[in-house]
């Protein structure tokens, strides 16, 4: 214990260093009181005390006795960590002293004194008066100890020795190294990086407050945490501004409702606050009293158009944000000023974001009053352990307390609605014990239980999110009814900023850009392809790789020093708040039928005798009627197949164009043959929703969500409502863009006399073998002009008009009238008509273009994608790549297509 009264600090002066970039708050920094607002916006009382400022520093040792009533060498800038310029050291060194003095207000008289600390890195003893008063470890939390014991009238001295080795030890640190790799990981931030402040308090006092709404029962769960507690109970007051809303009394430590009717919710874009007043009271004597805010939020999941989907509100609303290291080129760690800290954050609504993803750091607690004021969805991330390294089992130990007491202290921000336990398997173990605890601590907001590494079967699929990094994408897991599908980590677009660089020597990115308009481009671009994952493929949320250049990296939207926007601010924020909108009404799906052919009715009044045709190439709409030309009718029919892009939507394939689509291009549609390109795919690939106008179905573009199918002027268009292409000039999108599905004009795309015939083989070396039946069966057989007459009759059919369906064909036996060639269980067989619809479907096959070139297909009228195919001198369905027999060849094509040849009996 020490008795005599400390020295004053030395009068060494402050040694300003100089940041390799400085932002604009860099100037702004004050030497004598940096950072003075106030450090704990959640949990307020009006009496306390900064300690920012000059503190005197040295280097420190193992087993080294405090420096009590010695003056240290240096001075550093508290609180910025000792890496940083502002710090004034701007070094790493793994022990060190901190040293300075001050004097408790004699207005703090008869309470008890806490000395505060926002986080030192990474383990802290404090003395005071050369008394130790305490210990910590773990560099991302807040603490504080009672030093009323260790006081004394006048002048007091703390001292406060750290041990931080960074990436040395098993600690969890982020991307801290300490020796930086000019890539992904950066400078260590050592020491006290967040305030340091005093504060009086009653003996029994108020220590913590654990918020969480309940939306659907309109009341916040409040439960209070104290010390020094005998008997005394809590009075908690809601306000909306200086209006009561609720009031509720209880004991300290137990789960306490508050009453909020009528909510006003919380959300990005309406970011209101409650005020909440709790008083510690003793009988009628209030003992202490602190201020608090809360939002009134749920997050949760929902089911919504077939993919599980994350909801605020109980309202499905794309997360879209960006991936956010909280550094900086002067301070590391540590924002220069407060204005800096929220100008990050204003930045993202700035640029329309909804959602920041904090990257494996914890921020002091006025970033997350800034996300709860602002309005921004928070994904808080806990810092990982070293990457590469398999843990002991006491770092495991640690790293769960320290994951614990984030969890505690910053769970009552609604802001905050996932947690991230783990990142890409760094320093990675028991992912899903570890995400189910996180879960039990805190059920009332998703969790992330290891981002990147958990969408595809990694580690047992827990947790509610499937999580996956794409570099540069995007791209995105495959959904479940389980866990929400999102992309966790994509872009990394780069940019060097001459004159803005950390490193001019050095520059990481995942994909470089030449200029400041391909950046732009490309960033666009894989907005818009996120929008299509959003509505086609069930992606819920969305990370780009980063905010800000950092160190090396130069993937920013800004530069590392925040002076320069390398994004058009305006551009990306129409983008942003476009896919937003797009998730708060997302279009309902519509099934279409696949391989099957139809016509695509025009549902305008007053136009409805228009159907969708191409014509020398371009698409166009066109009156179609039964006295039609047959080249119309077949130019106004299209296949339904699979998307080529994607085989939840559809494409038009054209019936008399097989291998011809419909797609889009330069906002006009055409047909065209596919060129292999996935642009090409996407142009042609179309996603059935239902229809704007409320009649039939309308047709997105899959490259383009928001652009819709539409006729104009007798062409067709790619238009968006109010977009500026000439196709939506008139302004009748909503009904321009709703087409009936019909009965096709033309089913087949080879027209066939009614005549006898025979089926000649196309396949190389069987063009001598013909169609026939024989006891009931159909087979291929040689059939030349010295074969027997009963053979020759046997392989003549009638191509008579389809059972089924005019347009198509049903083969007649020449020698056994009334009986016809069918399907049945894959198998071709030859019997007589029953009259039954399923005979007649079973019995009509529609001509096609030949699938192997030149001759004739014959598709099975009620199976879609299947033909009449040889196989083995039998007669058989089949498709291509299919699983039976008739396939297990794999000469599909050729074997499906047949010669029309002149009859062997007439």
């Amino acid at each position: 214990m020490a008795s005599a009264t400390p020295p004053t600090l030395g009068a060494l002066a402050l040694q300003p260093k100089t940041p390799p970039i400085s932002t604009p708050w860099t100037a702004q920094v004050s030497t004598t009181n940096p950072l003075p607002e106030y450090p704990r916006p959640q949990m307020t009382r009006p009496d306390w005390q900064s300690l920012n400022g000059q503190w005197q520093f040295a280097n420190a040792s193992a087993g080294q006795a405090p420096p009590v009533g010695q003056n240290l060498a240096e001075t550093v800038l508290v609180p910025f960590p000792i890496e940083s310029a502002l710090s004034g050291i701007q070094r790493h060194q793994d022990r060190m002293w901190y040293r300075r003095t001050f004097t408790v207000p004699s207005g703090w008289n008869g309470r008890r004194i806490l000395l505060n600390f926002g986080a030192v890195d990474y383990q802290a003893t404090v003395y005071v008066n050369g008394t130790q008063v305490g210990a910590h470890t773990g560099g991302y939390d807040t603490f504080s100890f009672d030093i009323t014991g260790a006081l004394r009238a006048g002048s007091n001295e703390v001292i406060v020795g750290v041990y931080d080795p960074t990436n040395a030890a098993g600690q969890p640190l982020g991307k801290q190294v300490n020796v930086p790799d000019n890539g992904i990981f950066y400078t260590a931030a050592s020491g006290i990086w967040q305030t340091v402040w005093l504060e009086p308090v009653a003996a029994p006092h108020i220590t913590r407050l654990d918020l969480t709404p309940d939306v659907p029962g309109g009341a916040l769960k409040v439960t209070v945490r104290g010390e020094g507690l005998s008997g005394q109970t809590v009075q908690i007051t809601g306000l909306n501004g200086t209006t009561v809303v609720g009031t509720v009394n209880g004991s300290v430590d137990t789960e306490l409702r508050l009453p909020v009717p009528n909510a006003r919710l919380w959300n990005p874009d309406d970011p209101f606050l409650y005020n909440l007043t709790v008083k510690l009271v003793s009988g009628s004597t209030t003992v202490d009293t602190v201020q608090s805010y809360f939002g009134m939020r749920s997050i949760g999941t929902k089911v919504i158009n077939g993919f599980l989907r994350p909801v605020l509100n109980g309202k499905f609303v794309f997360q879209l944000g960006t991936l956010d290291q909280g550094y900086w080129p002067d301070g590391i760690y540590t924002a220069p000023t407060d204005d800096a800290l929220k100008s990050d954050l204003q930045k993202h609504k700035d640029l329309g974001f909804n959602m920041v993803r904090k990257h494996i750091k914890v921020e002091p607690q006025r970033w997350y009053y800034w996300a709860d004021r602002l309005g921004l969805l928070v994904w808080q991330d806990m810092p990982s352990m070293r990457i590469g390294v398999n843990p002991s089992s006491s770092d495991r130990a640690e790293f769960e307390r320290e994951l614990r007491i984030m969890v505690d202290q910053h769970r009552s921000s609604p802001s905050i609605v996932t947690w991230v336990a783990q990142n890409e398997g760094w320093g990675e173990y028991d992912p899903a014990r570890i995400a189910d605890a996180v879960k039990a601590w805190d059920p009332s907001r998703l969790v992330d239980n290891m981002s990147g590494w958990n969408c595809c079967g990694y580690d047992g699929g827990n947790g509610d999110l499937a999580d996956w990094h794409v570099y540069v994408g995007p791209g995105t897991p495959n959904p479940s009814l389980s866990r929400v599908s999102v992309l966790g980590e994509f872009g990394g677009l780069g940019l060097r900023t001459p004159g803005h660089e950390w490193n001019p020597n050095t520059s990481f990115s995942y994909e470089m850009q030449p200029s400041v308009a391909a950046f732009n481009d490309r960033y666009l671009g894989l907005v818009q392809a996120t929008r299509a994952l959003m509505i086609n493929k069930g992606l819920s949320a969305s990370v780009y790789t980063e905010l800000t250049d950092v160190e090396s990296e130069v993937n920013g939207l800004y530069t590392y020093d925040r002076q320069i926007a390398k994004i058009d601010v305006a551009r990306a924020r129409t983008a942003h708040l476009g896919l937003i909108a797009a998730s708060n009404d997302l279009p309902v799906k519509v099934t279409l039928p696949l391989y099957t052919y139809k016509s695509f009715q025009v549902t305008t009044p007053g136009f409805t005798n228009r159907f969708i045709r191409h014509l020398d190439g371009l698409g166009a709409t066109e009156v179609v009627t039964g006295s039609s030309a047959e080249l119309l009718k077949k130019d106004a029919t299209w296949r339904i197949v699979p998307g080529l892009a994607d085989a939840t939507c559809y494409s038009l394939e054209s019936l008399n164009y097989p291998g011809e689509y419909l797609r889009h291009r330069d906002s006009r549609v055409r047909r065209d043959r596919p060129d292999g390109s996935s642009a090409f795919n996407g142009d042609a690939t179309w996603c059935a929703r239902s229809a704007l106008s409320g009649v039939g179905i309308s047709l997105e573009s899959y490259n383009f969500p928001g652009r819709y199918l539409r006729h104009y002027d007798s062409a067709l268009w790619l238009a968006q409502n109010g977009g500026p292409l000439p196709s939506d000039s008139t302004g009748n999108l909503v009904q321009d863009s709703s087409w009936n599905v019909v009965t096709p004009w033309a089913r087949s795309g080879v027209t066939l006399a009614n005549a006898y015939q025979s089926l000649q083989v196309t396949t190389a070396g069987f063009t001598n073998r013909f169609a026939r039946h024989q006891n009931g069966l159909g087979f291929t057989e040689v059939v030349t002009g010295g074969s027997p007459a009963l053979l020759k009759q046997d392989a003549t059919f009638r191509l008579a008009p389809g059972l089924a369906d005019s347009r198509c064909t049903s083969f007649e036996a020449r020698n056994l009238p009334g009986q016809y060639l069918r399907h049945r269980d894959f198998r071709i067989g030859l019997a007589a008509n029953d009259n039954t619809d399923l005979f007649r479907q079973d019995a009509t096959f529609c001509a096609q273009p030949g699938l192997g070139g030149g001759g004739v297909s014959f598709e099975a009228f009620n199976s879609p994608g299947f033909f009449l195919r040889h196989f083995d001198s039998g007669l058989w369905i089949a498709s291509g790549g299919g699983a039976r027999p008739s396939d297990s060849a794999g000469g599909f094509k050729p074997d499906s297509t047949w010669t029309i040849a002149a009859p062997w009996a007439p």
